[in-house]
């Protein structure tokens, strides 16, 4: 593998330990794919924020490199942590897990990466252009930076993220790679599939299914339906790039031809669906915004608990710049007015649910939904059956 004068100068030490020791990272994962050259990243999206994930050594692995004056060098942004950074007090978050959580998001602020979280950071100003060569972690952001976009990026480790924002580089193999992004099957999709938990359910379908790049025909999504899509199939199935008929950027220019693949036809998503539901009639929470929300979901969501008062806690998770919108817009008072919260820098999936007495969820993401079967009881469905049950107080 060749490495060009400065990259042998960071991985000498020239540019201090924590550049050396982040590019000893980003050359070992290259040269264990067999990458014959590391190319330049336009910018890095770091997972592992939550403290429930990371816990005290991985504190202290992050603590190493920001005590050495370690900075990244592209612009780069987090992965949703595990609580609201500024409202958690109300939530009830304990303030032992709190002084922890904040001190993960300091210790990244002191390698110059702004306390933002999101996992939809292309909705947020970190947007890669079309080929572009990325570092991102987590799973749905890299589908959908693959597939929406046409951006480049393997599914990146917190700490190989990490380095790759340190040093600007990663290694070029995987779906850096034209070969790699290719699609392998034809889904050929012959069930209604129209709303963003149906995509979901076909995510969860799909991704245990298809071990490859699959090339849909007979879908015609939105972008928000593309988020569900591609989050409910790197869950169940780790899928980090996909393909739709006349929609995304590569199968539009004809350099993702599905011509003599396997055929794989889905005739319906209810297994799915049944599979994620788990929960009896009782919901002790109702939760949107997995990925992240959209201002266009919460305006929805606004529009459709107005002059409402909620039975069960509404939770709307989104980024700290979509909320603050939402809140000019005045979305966060009309939410909050019905008792319901519009939270940001937080991900339900990585906090500390049960801590908080909350045993059985109802949502309609296909990836929360199949990440929470892990540890509760879970209700799935549309947007609307999941705002009803909040005013209604059980799920019907």
């Amino acid at each position: 593998m060749e490495l060009t004068k400065e990259e042998q100068a960071m991985l000498d030490g020239e540019q201090g330990e924590g550049v050396q020791k982040a590019m000893e990272i980003i050359v070992a994962l290259a040269r264990i794919y067999d990458s014959k050259r590391l190319v330049p990243v336009t910018s890095v999206q770091v997972s592992g924020v939550s403290y429930k994930n990371l816990g005290e050594a991985g504190l202290e692995f992050l603590n190493e490199w920001a005590d050495r004056g370690t900075r990244v060098r592209v612009p780069t942004t987090l992965n949703p942590a595990g609580m609201d950074l500024d409202n958690w007090k109300e939530l009830g978050f304990t303030e032992e897990f709190a002084k922890k959580q904040l001190m993960v998001t300091q210790t990244f602020e002191r390698m110059g990466i702004p306390p933002s979280c999101s996992c939809t950071p292309y909705l947020t100003g970190n947007v890669p252009k079309f080929g572009d060569n990325v570092a991102w972690g987590e799973s749905s952001a890299v589908s959908y930076c693959n597939s929406a976009i046409g951006a480049r990026t393997n599914r990146e480790g917190g700490p190989s993220a990490l380095a790759a924002a340190i040093t600007g580089r990663t290694g070029e193999f995987g779906y850096h790679l034209d070969e790699k992004r290719k699609p392998t099957h034809i889904v050929k999709v012959e069930c209604d599939v129209k709303e963003f938990w149906e995509f979901g359910a076909l995510g969860e379908v799909v991704g245990e299914r298809v071990k490859g790049v699959p090339y849909y025909t007979g879908i015609k999504p939105t972008n928000e339906d593309l988020k569900a899509l591609g989050a409910a199939m790197a869950a169940s199935g780790g899928i980090a790039i996909y393909h739709v008929d006349g929609i995304t950027p590569e199968a539009r220019t004809g350099a993702a031809s599905p011509e003599g693949l396997e055929t794989i036809t889905i005739e319906s998503v209810k297994d799915a669906v049944d599979k994620l539901n788990t929960a009896g009639d009782k919901v002790d929470l109702c939760w949107l915004g997995c990925p992240h929300a959209s201002i266009n979901e919460i305006q929805a969501i606004a529009n459709m608990v107005k002059g409402k008062k909620l039975q069960i806690p509404l939770w709307v998770t989104t980024a700290k710049q979509t909320r603050a919108l939402a809140e000019r817009w005045g979305l966060v008072d009309t939410i909050r007015q019905a008792d319901g919260r519009v939270l940001s820098d937080m991900c339900a999936v990585v906090a500390p649910l049960k801590d908080l007495g909350f045993q059985s969820i109802a949502t309609n993401s296909g990836k929360g939904a199949w990440y929470l079967n892990n540890s509760a009881k879970v209700h799935f469905g549309s947007m609307n059956k999941v705002v009803e049950t909040a005013i209604k107080g059980r799920w019907e």
